[in-house]
């Protein structure tokens, strides 16, 4: 899809999946490197025998497959001038180097768009290049941290938990590579390059299911609960004992997901493992009655009490065929070779062989997403060191790639707005995707009905902690700037209006179960015959086909399948699992990247296409170093608490008040003594090495936590940021909307509501130099914008929308 364009990906670990991304969909990726090689070839786990080898790095390979790597010492002026040169022919520059490294080099933005003014730049920092934290130091413990994603996660009774695979930077490389093809379609159409600024704690904070917003909502935060959540009273329970391991099995409440409970008691009520009075649980308002005093507090406890002890005598599998068969919410907790050995991902060829150099084959994760009429083609390895040098040792010229865009721009124009999309999708998965697009300019027409609520709505956080269907915050969050039409899909009629809608629309996104559009008469061959260029995506926890396709769930099942559950925790206990639907909150980003790469792909041939995206598969790739160390070495990743392999001090401390914590990770040997002193630590600990502070971790823990535990979080990060010491204080969704980074990004927005006045949202979490976001406007009421669509994009008069109302299709 994007065969027509250059990309150079100046990035390390922190950056690489952004530049594999766009390979992945086409693009020509060429691996800058410096003459010793990328930072990443030094990031474990390594092909086992092989430690330090830098070709043999896992997580090099996991995030390099299809670029070709050229070495450039960028600190000399022979390295910036043959860059330059080959700035001149390229479209796009993704960098992740500390902020203000490219411009000490005169090699930033500025720099290099006067060589070549359509130039694309993307850079991924920590915190942005710009704000009073631009510069700070980071790691993924303290993004995580800052990015309020690690305080959801973890026992109640110890320290919040990270993910030990560093997740924080993969999701900023993401957002980034998203992000790049939005600016290169706004390039496409003024002819201008601009700098695109992506930070990793905002592309982060998408990870905690808009919790971030109780603060600003005046709402309950949530609570961090092993193996679970906990909202308000209630404690959420999302692990069970299985007799082979563990199950996640979701029991809520409301009209979408009740129904699951009550067919899962029925059958635990078959089984004679249940009073019948349990056939009587109040499924729909079950809330609602415990609020009111008319159903005892303890009440879900019990009957999550009797759906574990059903669950501990029986094994995974099995639940798993009986959850597919009677339509349940149970799932195994999958380790890293679950993941890799489950035959449905075989079934979907997910997996691509990759032949390695001095290796052999090697089982790669696949297609982020399955595209109809340009499927990812995934077959190069990643490059040895240096192996394209003497391809671009003469010839660096090339023309840039022609313009084809359907609509030009002054640069004035919001980057999307020549875009049209027609919206389908609920909950989050889906709808966050579609929310990048309409930020940016897209007009989105979101489609729902007040039959069926929409779940997202009944989701905390709420408006002054009171539930209702304009109240919800995850719903805001996700559909903020769309246009709502409410239609009974029931209605033979409504039909109609959606195909009209699909003639006006480029893109067309649902996230229903596999194969309901098509028994609508809506499936990608219905719409094609009435617009032959449209793009249909599908996103579904599983995908389209395979055996686990039908498989009904949510996010936080998707999360229990992935892998990154049974590795969160620590070794003595229980995994404590990963913070709500993670997979939803990964997702996302592929779908942006499929559909802006299938528009590309549309403006230049006028061939539309379907996308199938499975967020279980594209999440995978958050997964890849450690399938590819179970893979090679046979090795599954170990709750490790927050440990890390190189790193000590690592971890997150005590600090004043309750449940309040700093993350400190100590990088190097100029860190530890710069806290040596700073915490007037014991003397004979200052010559300490990395290794030998892990053997005396009980010692040194104690005493940093007696300094940090007399400090707020905010004076002890700060104090240890002067220090030279990589650290930040956990914050919450109160200190979120304190965060003066935040401010200065303008991460939170009071926007315009129907039924509210003013809603918060979070902003975009990427920004851009020239052209600037559209968010003005919280998410649609129900059928807010019926007259804006039936007549101003679908031109019906009134008789036609009178038709429409007498025949019950509008709500």
């Amino acid at each position: 899809m994007l065969e027509p364009y250059r990309v150079l990906d100046l990035t390390d670990e922190r950056g690489q999946l952004a530049g594999m991304m766009l390979a992945d969909l086409g693009a020509e990726v060429i691996l800058i490197e410096p003459p010793e090689g990328s930072r990443s070839r030094a990031v474990g786990p390594f092909v086992q025998g092989r430690e330090g080898d830098p070709e043999a790095s896992l997580w090099f390979w996991s995030y390099n497959r299809g670029k070709r790597s050229l070495t450039l010492d960028l600190d000399t002026e022979e390295g910036q001038s043959r860059l330059k040169a080959l700035v001149k022919g390229a479209d796009v520059i993704i960098e992740s180097s500390d902020v203000g490294k490219m411009a000490s080099r005169g090699l930033s933005y500025e720099d290099l768009s006067a060589l070549n003014p359509q130039i694309i730049f993307t850079s991924i920092s920590p915190y942005g290049q710009t704000g009073p934290k631009s510069s700070w130091r980071a790691t993924d413990l303290t993004v995580a941290a800052a990015g309020m994603q690690m305080n959801m996660q973890g026992d109640d009774d110890r320290s919040p938990l990270r993910i030990p695979l560093d997740q924080s930077f993969l999701h900023a490389s993401a957002e980034a590579g998203a992000a790049t093809l939005i600016a290169l379609h706004e390039r496409n159409r003024s002819g201008t390059g601009q700098h695109v600024d992506v930070s990793a704690q905002q592309a982060l904070t998408c990870a905690v299911q808009s919790t971030s917003l109780a603060y600003l909502y005046n709402a309950q935060e949530a609570g961090r609960m092993s193996g679970g959540a906990k909202l308000g009273p209630f404690k959420i329970r999302l692990r069970s004992p299985a007799s082979d391991g563990y199950v996640s099995t979701t029991i809520l409440f409301g009209e979408a997901v009740g129904p699951f409970g009550q067919r899962l008691f029925e059958w635990i009520h078959a089984e004679g493992e249940c009073e019948d009075s349990d056939l009587e649980i109040e499924w729909i308002d079950f809330v609602d009655g415990v609020m009111s005093g008319q159903i005892p507090m303890g009440e879900y406890d019990r009957i999550q009490d009797v759906a574990a002890e059903f669950t501990s005598k029986r094994q995974k599998r099995d639940l798993l065929e009986e959850a597919l068969a009677r339509r349940l919410l149970i799932v195994p907790i999958a380790t890293v070779g679950d993941v890799a050995e489950e035959p449905h991902y075989t079934e979907r060829d997910f997996w691509r062989d990759i032949e390695i150099p001095d290796h052999g084959t090697v089982s790669f994760p696949g297609p982020s997403a399955k595209m109809s009429a340009t499927p990812m083609v995934i077959e190069q390895p990643p490059p040895a060191l240096g192996e394209a040098n003497a391809e671009f040792e003469g010839e660096m010229a090339r023309d840039l790639a022609p313009n084809t865009a359907k609509s030009s721009s002054d640069g004035t124009a919001l980057p999307l707005s020549d875009v049209n999309v027609l919206d389908l999708q609920w909950v989050m998965a889906g709808p966050a995707s579609t929310r990048v697009l309409a930020d940016w300019g897209a007009t989105v027409v979101r489609i729902e009905s007040s039959n069926k609520v929409e779940t997202a709505r009944t989701i905390q956080p709420f408006l002054n902690d009171e539930g209702g269907a304009d109240n919800g915050g995850l719903y805001q969050n996700m559909n903020a700037g769309k246009m709502g039409l409410a239609l009974d899909m029931s209605k033979p009629e409504s039909k109609d209006v959606i195909l009209d809608l699909v003639k006006w629309a480029d893109v067309v996104c649902e996230s229903f179960s596999p194969k309901a559009m098509q028994n609508w008469g809506l499936g990608y061959e219905d719409l094609k015959k009435v617009n032959p260029s449209i793009i249909m995506t599908s996103s579904c926890l599983f995908g389209q086909d395979g055996p686990l396709s039908s498989l009904a769930g949510f996010g936080t099942m998707g999360a229990s399948m992935s892998g990154f559950y049974a590795m969160t925790g620590w070794p003595d206990r229980d995994p404590a699992g990963v913070m709500g639907a993670y997979t939803d909150y990964v997702s996302p980003r592929f779908l942006t990247a499929a559909i802006m790469a299938a528009l590309d792909h549309r403006d230049r041939t006028g061939e539309g296409q379907y996308i199938d995206l499975s967020q279980a598969e594209s999440a995978m790739h958050f997964l890849t170093p450690a399938v590819l160390d179970y893979r090679i070495n046979g090795r599954e990743p170990q709750p490790v608490g927050n440990d890390h392999p190189s790193m000590f001090p690592h971890g997150n401390y005590a600090s004043e008040g309750e449940d309040k914590w700093v993350a400190i990770a100590c990088e190097n040997d100029d860190q530890w003594t710069a806290m040596c002193h700073l915490m007037s630590l014991s003397d004979h600990l200052l010559e300490l090495g990395s290794e030998q502070r892990r053997e005396r971790r009980e010692e040194i823990d104690s005493e940093i936590s007696a300094w940090t535990s007399q400090r707020s979080g905010a004076e002890a990060q700060d104090l240890l940021q002067q220090a030279g010491v990589t650290a930040h204080r956990l914050q919450m969704s109160d200190a979120l909307a304190d965060d003066p980074q935040l401010e200065h990004r303008r991460h939170f927005r009071h926007v315009d509501h129907m039924t509210n006045e003013k809603m918060w949202v979070e902003g975009t979490r990427f920004a851009m130099s020239r052209s600037s976001d559209d968010i003005t406007d919280a998410g649609p009421s129900y059928g807010q914008h019926t007259f804006e669509v039936l007549e101003g994009i679908l031109g019906y008069d009134a008789d036609r929308i009178a038709e429409l109302a007498v025949a019950g299709v509008l709500e």
